[in-house]
C-alpha cells in the first residue's frame, strides 16, 4: 500500500534529454511531450538579470532561429548528446516538466531515469544528473541509450542473446551490442543529424554558391535525402542566399546531389559499425548474424540508410517502429522491467 501511494504521488517518468529534440514519457500515458531542444533567451541590460530575461522553449524557439533580433539569444544547449550549457539545460528541463505537468501528466517532485549516451564521462553524467535535480525531481536515474534503444524497440534485452542496436540521434551515432540487460560492447561517434545537415550546408555553398539555414537542409535531408543511390531523382526547389550577388536565388536540387553531399557522414556511420562489429565478444557473433542490426533515432528515417548498412555489412538490417521515439519509450519500459543494476 505505501508503494502504491508513493507512485501515485512520486510516479516514475522517463526523460530524454536529445542535442535535436526532449521527449518525456510516463507510465500509463506513454509520451506527453516531444519538443525542441531550443531555448530562446532575452539578454539581459545592465539592470535586469538573465534569470528574469523573457524566453521561449522547444518548437517556438526552434522556429526563431535564424530570426532573432539582436537582443534575443537562441541556445541548443545540448551537444553532442551532452550538455553544454548547463543553466539553459536546467531552465529547458523545468520548462518541459512544466509543460507536462500543466497538463496534469506530471505531478510536482516526480522520480525521474534519464537516457544518457554510453560514451558519456563521469562529469557528463553528473552534470545531466544535476541539471534534472534542478529542474524539480525529487529523485533521478541513469540508463545508458543503447539499452533504452533496444527495449524501444521491442527487443528483448535480459536474454543471453546478443542483439546490436544503431542509434542516430542528431548529435552523436551510438552503436551498443546488448545483452543481459546490459551494454557487453559500445561505440559512439559525434556524427548524426547536424553533421547531415552540415553537410548539406557546405555542399551549397561549395558546389552551387549559395548560403542556406539550417531549416532548408532539414528539409532538404527529410524530404529528398537518401542513403543510397536507387536511380530515382527527385528534385525541390530552395530558397538562398547567392554568395556573390548577395541576393535570394531560387534552386532547384536533386536527390542525387544530397547524396553526394551525405556522403561524407555516412561513410563515418558505415565506419564505426563495421568497427563495432569487428570488436564484438565472438560468442555474440552467431546472435548477431541471426537477429540482424536495428535502427532507432531520427536518423533512421533516411531514406535507403537501412539499405546502404545492409550493403556494407552484409547482415540483416531493421528500422525499429516509431524510431524517433524508440529510447524515450524504452526508458520507460525499463522502469517496470529492469532489475536495479541496470540504472546508475
Amino acid at each position: 500500500m505505501t508503494q502504491r501511494f508513493r507512485q501515485f504521488f512520486h510516479p516514475d517518468i522517463a526523460l530524454d534529454v536529445g542535442t535535436a529534440n526532449t521527449r518525456i514519457h510516463v507510465r500509463d500515458k506513454g509520451v506527453v511531450l516531444n519538443e525542441a531542444s531550443v531555448i530562446c533567451i532575452g539578454q539581459p541590460g545592465q539592470t535586469q538579470r538573465k534569470a528574469d530575461a523573457p524566453q521561449s522553449v522547444g518548437a517556438e524557439a526552434k522556429r526563431m532561429l535564424g530570426r532573432l533580433p539582436g537582443h534575443i539569444e537562441g541556445v541548443r544547449p545540448i551537444k553532442g548528446g551532452v550538455i553544454a550549457h548547463f543553466a539553459e539545460t536546467q531552465r529547458m528541463i523545468r520548462q518541459f516538466i512544466g509543460t507536462a505537468r500543466a497538463a496534469r501528466a506530471v505531478p510536482s517532485s516526480p522520480r525521474v531515469t534519464v537516457s544518457v549516451a554510453s560514451s558519456a564521462t563521469q562529469v557528463e553524467r553528473h552534470a545531466i544528473r544535476e541539471a534534472v535535480h534542478a529542474a524539480g525531481a525529487a529523485h533521478v536515474t541513469l540508463l545508458e541509450k543503447p539499452i533504452a534503444a533496444a527495449l524501444g524497440a521491442g527487443l528483448s534485452t535480459r536474454d543471453g542473446l546478443g542483439t546490436v542496436v544503431v542509434d542516430i540521434g542528431a548529435g552523436t551515432t551510438e552503436i551498443g551490442v546488448v545483452a543481459f540487460g546490459s551494454v557487453a560492447h559500445k561505440t559512439s561517434a559525434r556524427v548524426g543529424g547536424d553533421a547531415f545537415d552540415n553537410a548539406i550546408i557546405s555542399y551549397m555553398r561549395r558546389t552551387h554558391g549559395l548560403l542556406i539555414g539550417e531549416h532548408t537542409a532539414e528539409r532538404l535531408k527529410q524530404d529528398i535525402g537518401c542513403a543510397v543511390s536507387d536511380g530515382r531523382e527527385i528534385r525541390l526547389d530552395i530558397i538562398g542566399r547567392n554568395l556573390l550577388e548577395g541576393i535570394p536565388r531560387t534552386l532547384g536540387i536533386s536527390s542525387h546531389e544530397i547524396f553526394e553531399a551525405l556522403k561524407d557522414p555516412l561513410n563515418q556511420i558505415v565506419s564505426l559499425l563495421k568497427g563495432a562489429l569487428e570488436n564484438t565478444p565472438p560468442e555474440l557473433a552467431a546472435d548477431i548474424a541471426d537477429r540482424g542490426i536495428v535502427l532507432t533515432g531520427g536518423g533512421a528515417l533516411l531514406r535507403g540508410i537501412d539499405q546502404r548498412l545492409a550493403n556494407e555489412t552484409g547482415l540483416r538490417v531493421l528500422v525499429a517502429a516509431n524510431p524517433m521515439t524508440c529510447v524515450v519509450r524504452g526508458t520507460g519500459i525499463a522502469i517496470d522491467t529492469l532489475g536495479p543494476y541496470a540504472f546508475e
